[in-house]
């Protein structure tokens, strides 16, 4: 990774920021994408301790909103002549329904449309980057879900676990319909499962979890650095460097969730994706 440059959305806690410590610890240039200033700044400070020869940088923006992301996808392409690792991580669950400033029921948009936008505005940066990696974080829970295509902003009957699991598929299919795309670029494109962590995560679902979770959570989840590990071998492993589409869980390759493998869902959700953001592939 020595003088590779990584993008990474959702660096500020959790694994995010445990995946950009490892990564700047094995010689990478961290870049971030974040929304607030100050979190920004404190993560910087402790990748520069951490690897001081690196240029890291953040840039800010509000990840759930298409706009934004649009703007900060073109002010990185713009500004960062290489982009070895595209980790698209950022997401949140919520316990109401809530629409974004673009319409769009704001656990679609920042676990799914901000993954789907970002990587488009930054693909001819990572292609010509190539040998390159994608790499999206996903979760085990989407194996319980089956995904409504008539339905993507969850308009009838919001459920925020249940949202949160489509989101989660929508990862899958979101790779695996890219990999397809990328096939014979040099740039491949994998998911991950990091487990159960001990992290922020949840602390914005107001109420939508009970006291037992978070005391679970707290006491049984996996440490921020043991959540990342899958996510720091996707992007920076010898052995996975020609593997691309698949899904990850403890840095093995496994079969996700049986809606998770239909093409013709992918291909749709792509569609769907990019009418709703305004964009051409």
């Amino acid at each position: 990774m020595l003088g590779k440059t990584c993008i990474i959305t959702g660096a500020t806690s959790g694994i995010g920021q445990a995946a950009a410590f490892a990564l700047a610890g094995k010689g990478a240039r961290i870049v971030i994408v974040a929304r607030d200033r100050r979190r920004a700044d404190v993560t910087l400070d402790k990748l520069r301790a951490i690897n001081p020869n690196a240029a890291h940088r953040a840039y800010l923006a509000d990840l759930s909103g298409i706009s934004e992301m649009k703007r900060v996808a073109a002010e990185i392409s713009a500004s960062e002549p290489r982009i070895d690792v595209l980790i698209n991580n950022a997401g949140a669950l919520f316990s109401y329904r809530k629409t974004t400033a673009d319409g769009f029921e704001r656990t679609f948009a920042l676990n799914h449309l901000a993954y789907f936008v970002l990587t488009h505005g930054l693909i001819e940066r990572v292609r010509a980057s190539a040998p390159a990696r994608i790499v999206n974080t996903s979760s085990g829970i989407h194996k319980r879900a089956r995904l409504d295509l008539d339905d993507l902003q969850c308009s009838r009957g919001y459920d925020g676990v249940t949202a949160y699991e489509r989101s989660k598929l929508c990862n899958v299919l979101f790779t695996r319909e890219l990999a397809r795309r990328l096939t014979g670029t040099g740039v491949t494109a994998n998911s991950f499962h990091p487990g159960l962590v001990a992290s922020r995560f949840g602390n914005r679902s107001n109420g939508l979890f009970t006291p037992l979770f978070f005391v679970i959570k707290t006491v049984f989840g996996l440490s921020a650095e043991a959540g990342a590990r899958t996510l720091v071998y996707l992007a920076s492993s010898p052995e996975v460097g020609s593997v691309s589409g698949k899904y990850f869980e403890n840095c093995t390759e496994v079969l996700p969730g049986r809606w998770a493998e239909d093409d013709e869902a992918a291909a749709r959700l792509w569609r769907e994706s990019a009418g709703m953001t305004d964009i051409d592939w």
